[in-house]
């Protein structure tokens, strides 16, 4: 089974767009901070960024409720996809396609004042009866 859960924020504003087949994707990247490691230069916590893809209804709602900072959890399978950078060195990028979408953190944080609100989206793809 591949299933993956991560918790983290949103490093820029999701991008929301349609494929020629008229099916809605939005892309986001995730930082996880890794627990108890810190950056030896500026004491910041250590982070994964993950790649994720949601489609559909989801995609709608993650494009119009998402933003660069907000708190979510996504659960979905992984993968990793191996690119060769500008330097020529060969770097992976890991990449969720997201079935399940918590927002963690309030649309207004700065007004809630700490204040949460969750919301759970999950994809649910319609398969024929056969």
């Amino acid at each position: 089974m591949n299933k993956l859960t991560i918790i983290g924020n949103l490093t820029r504003d999701p991008e929301v767009r349609t494929t020629a087949t008229g099916i809605n994707v939005c892309s986001f990247t995730v930082a996880v901070n890794r627990r108890g490691r810190r950056d030896d230069q500026n004491g910041q916590p250590e982070a994964d960024f993950f790649r994720v893809t949601a489609w559909r209804q989801l995609a709608d709602i993650c494009g119009k409720y998402l933003a660069k900072g907000r708190k979510v959890a996504v659960i979905g399978p992984v993968s990793v996809h191996t690119y060769t950078g500008s330097d020529g060195t060969t770097r992976a990028s890991l990449e969720v396609t997201a079935d399940d979408v918590e927002f963690l953190s309030s649309r207004n944080d700065a007004e809630a004042a700490g204040g949460y609100t969750v919301l759970t989206l999950k994809c649910k793809e319609v398969k024929p009866y056969v």
